[in-house]
């Protein structure tokens, strides 16, 4: 592993102004099922891409492009974009787009992710809230040892009717655990 930033299949990066077009892509593979949402232009895309990549650090909420290691290809996101720096959590997300999933990037993304905030920034807790319905989702974090901790019920309306939130919770020591049992420390 060439940095902390670096796994064997994914690349974590600051996103650069030229990414906008992966992101129009990735549009509509992040939003639930049946959410509506206003179409956005190409230049909302660009402007939101290079926003981002000269945005000021903002302690420790951020977002880093996920790109293939062996074709350097952009295939998503992950952040941190909540924090307590007080009580140590922080809340997390990770998105990758509908033609790259089920490959390992979303995993391996977030174990990146997870490392840097619990060895670097010394975090306690990671939280994530993710939609009830969204099954590969709550596969992903139980697969990354969360445990899921409350639900928010019919907490967000879109499509017609309302929807469960998932709130999941993972601790520095479980994740270490985790990692230390299945070989991939």
């Amino acid at each position: 592993m060439a940095s902390s930033w670096t796994g064997e299949r994914v690349r974590l990066r600051a996103i650069e102004p030229d990414d906008w077009t992966a992101f129009a892509r990735f549009a509509d593979d992040g939003r639930p099922e049946g959410r509506l949402d206003l179409p956005r232009s190409a230049e909302s895309h660009r402007a939101w891409a290079k926003q981002q990549a000269v945005a000021e650090g903002d302690g420790d909420r951020f977002r880093l492009a996920v790109e293939t290691t062996a074709g350097k290809e952009l295939v998503g996101t992950v952040g941190s974009h909540r924090t307590g720096s007080c009580s140590g959590w922080f809340e997390c997300d990770v998105m990758i787009g509908a033609e790259h999933r089920r490959r390992g990037y979303a995993t391996e993304a977030m174990a990146l992710l997870l490392r840097f905030m619990f060895a670097e920034r010394r975090y306690h807790k990671c939280l994530a809230v993710i939609f009830a319905r969204n099954e590969a989702s709550l596969a992903l974090m139980r697969r990354l040892g969360f445990t899921e901790e409350g639900r928010l019920r019919e907490h967000v309306f879109f499509a017609g009717r309302h929807h469960d939130l998932v709130m999941m919770g993972l601790l520095a020591d479980e994740f270490d655990r985790g990692r230390t049992t299945s070989g991939t420390r």
